[in-house]
């Protein structure tokens, strides 16, 4: 975790006690070294709704990792950080954009979903060319091309790097597809090299600071940082985004893949003895699997399929719903979960990976064992035939959310920056 000085005022001694919760939060940071440039690289990264195609929609912008690395950029180049993000466009051509005051997004067009650390590759002469660089960042999702990008930038560019575990392939992914196989035996062997070789390595939950700590990994390498949500997205009212549809409203936002299994969603709603509404969120290589289920179940005239919305626009559509569905097979933290919290939104989710750091189980919603259809339909029967429960529920909710600011999680990576860098003495002093 991070370290604090041992002379500490009100706000630091607060960052403490949230932080033996498991999650991290500072005062404001102070100014960043002026000219610091960070290169991050990310394979995925938010785009712009108008740039969206059929294509693009389903398998490019959606989903956490992409909110968080460009939640995070903006708020360090709010802060004065210059930023080159390297990233990769899968269904869609190559592209430079601005990023606020200080950062350029330089956008690896590479034509193909399924062949997708090929966008290592592509990305090569780009990485030679950013220089100079102070810091590199490599945001590890299911791509493991990233850390192998990261590990050639570090010594490349002679700079510290900092790696931030998204998904723990060697921890996390769980099945026994090829693909799962594949990143855990050969990507896992990548990660483990890539946090031993990194000065600093961020997780999105204690689970996975534990797990590191068991591989060796020093804990004062490690530090505990979650995805957060947008205030300003958040604390204004919004319209109802369904008011076609009756109440109570069960949703599912996301994107619509395996490892999410929305599709045991609907099975689990087909089971359901309360009646409610369901509404599916979102987009993805399962869809063809869901729109199935969907016509499988005899709860199909009570089930929407809204496709995907902008994540600006999911705010609007957490608050028009009444309880949130998450029934993933594996899932390291579930971004959706956070922006839940802030919705006052109480949710059923599986007790899987790193979910249950997020969660509590009986305060802010309800956790059921991965796969299990009727323990997810029980779950959320039970919510939907208790709303004073949900009330309660929606109070914690709020409340919990307050560690998980945008603005003061980005103020923290900051400081670990500086420390990274060996600033931090200079700009307390």
């Amino acid at each position: 975790m991070l370290q604090e000085d041992d002379a500490c005022d009100g706000d630091c001694q607060r960052t403490r006690r949230q932080a033996q919760d498991g999650v991290v939060v500072s005062s404001p940071a102070t100014e960043p070294t002026p000219g610091m440039h960070v290169l991050r690289l990310c394979s995925v990264y938010e785009s712009e709704a108008t740039q969206l195609d059929e294509a693009a929609a389903r398998f490019d912008p959606i989903g956490g990792m992409q909110n968080h690395t460009a939640s995070l950029s903006r708020r360090l180049d709010a802060l004065g950080v210059r930023q080159t993000i390297l990233t990769a466009r899968l269904a869609g051509p190559r592209e430079v954009s601005r990023l606020g005051r200080n950062g350029t997004v330089r956008r690896v067009g590479v034509q193909t979903i399924r062949l997708r650390q090929l966008w290592g590759l592509c990305a090569l002469p780009h990485l030679l060319a950013v220089h100079p660089v102070d810091l590199v960042h490599a945001h590890q999702g299911e791509d493991v091309a990233t850390l192998l990008l990261g590990l050639l930038a570090r010594r490349v560019h002679r700079s510290p790097l900092v790696v931030t575990l998204h998904c723990s392939v060697r921890h996390t992914i769980t099945g026994r597809s090829p693909r799962s196989l594949f990143l855990r035996v050969v990507g896992g062997a990548v990660e483990r090299a890539a946090v031993r070789r990194a000065e600093a390595v961020v997780v999105l939950v204690p689970r996975t600071a534990r797990l590191l700590r068991a591989d060796g990994i020093a804990d004062d390498r490690i530090h505990v940082l979650p995805s957060g949500f947008e205030p300003a997205l958040f604390s204004r009212r919004h319209p109802d985004a369904f008011p076609e549809l009756p109440r109570p409203r069960i949703g599912y936002v996301g994107r619509l893949a395996e490892q999410k299994r929305p599709d045991l969603l609907v099975q689990a709603f087909g089971r359901m003895r309360a009646m409610a509404q369901l509404v599916v969120v979102g987009d993805g290589p399962l869809r063809p699997g869901v729109v199935a289920a969907v016509a499988r179940s005899d709860a199909r005239d009570r089930i929407t399929l809204s496709g995907f919305v902008p994540h600006t626009d999911v705010p609007g559509v957490l608050a028009s719903l009444d309880v949130l569905a998450l029934p993933s097979v594996y899932e390291e933290m579930g971004s959706v979960l956070v922006e839940a919290m802030a919705s006052g939104l109480s949710v059923v989710a599986s007790r899987v990976g790193g979910i249950p750091d997020v969660v509590v189980d009986g305060e802010t919603g309800v956790l059921v064992p991965p796969g299990d259809v009727d323990a997810l339909a029980a779950a959320l029967d039970t919510l939907v035939a208790d709303p004073e429960r949900r009330q309660q529920m929606c109070l914690n909710a709020r409340e919990r959310a307050v560690r998980y600011s945008w603005p003061e999680l980005g103020n923290r990576v900051l400081v670990l920056y500086e420390q990274v860098t060996g600033t931090t003495e200079r700009h307390l002093r």
